[in-house]
């Protein structure tokens, strides 16, 4: 495949973290003079508009000819998941016989004034609750960065309306685009396997991610910046057949894997 100077059809329906690891592709194709129309959740395409990989975004498959379409689907003509144990990146670049060359971090240009700015955001959710530790870890994560004179704040999106009330202060927006603009300033993100933290370590923060049940190799964040945290259980990953004792995620020793890797990485 040539994939040079084409009208290409690009769909892929997700979360936004499932999103996000497609742009390497949007990217490369672009680069190559490509006229790209993508289809899938439009709040989180903006992203790659913004950038300019895509030429035109849609939530259906609009009408017209194309010369070539990735339709990455159970359905569709690339796989949404690797038949092996690799990277999802790696999985579709080579289903599509691109090059793994592409940018590591996402050139969104930030919010000049943004309320981010400098601080350690904490996203304690995700739009799984199988993915989610006990609140507690997020706590303490905040009691040591506040010892340190580090400012805080919860990011609450759309998926986690259940944080209300229960964490504070907090940053709130139902943009993805607006989202990746102040949080481009920030500090560091903490957070686990979800939208939030995949966009965090595309912005070129420091992520620190935790994994429990759900596999650190094949979703992995695109980041030189990215801290996978998990305990390595000979029974992980088991997404989504989890158990109820859940001991990937015993808070203490994910807490102290932590602050060793905190230590080493602002050392």
């Amino acid at each position: 495949m040539s994939w040079l100077n084409s009208k290409v059809l690009f769909y892929r329906r997700g979360a936004l973290g499932d999103t996000l690891l497609t742009f390497p592709i949007l990217e490369i194709l672009k680069g190559r003079g490509n006229h790209i129309t993508a289809v899938g959740n439009t709040d989180y395409l903006l992203l790659a508009k913004e950038v300019g990989w895509v030429d035109e975004i849609f939530s259906e498959i609009p009408m017209g000819e194309y010369e070539m379409e990735i339709l990455i689907s159970v359905d569709g003509n690339v796989s949404p998941f690797p038949k092996e144990r690799v990277w999802i990146v790696e999985h579709y670049l080579r289903s599509l016989q691109l090059p793994l060359d592409f940018s590591w971090e996402l050139p969104i240009e930030p919010s000049p004034n943004s309320p981010l700015e400098g601080c350690a955001l904490l996203h304690a959710s995700s739009g799984s609750f199988a993915k989610i530790p006990p609140l507690h870890l997020f706590y303490q994560i905040e009691d040591f960065l506040t010892s340190l004179g580090i400012r805080v704040v919860y990011l609450v999106g759309e998926a986690d309306a259940w944080l209300k009330g229960l964490v504070w202060p907090v940053y709130e927006t139902l943009s993805p685009l607006q989202l990746a603009k102040d949080m481009k300033k920030a500090f560091m993100l903490v957070g686990l396997d979800s939208g939030v933290s995949h966009l965090a370590a595309y912005l070129g923060l420091p992520t620190f991610v935790f994994y429990g049940p759900t596999d650190p190799v094949v979703w992995k964040p695109i980041g030189k910046k990215v801290f996978p945290l998990h305990l390595g259980l000979s029974c992980s990953p088991c997404f989504p057949q989890v158990c109820n004792e859940r001991k990937c995620f015993d808070t203490q020793t994910l807490m102290e894997r932590f602050k060793k890797t905190f230590y080493i990485y602002f050392s």
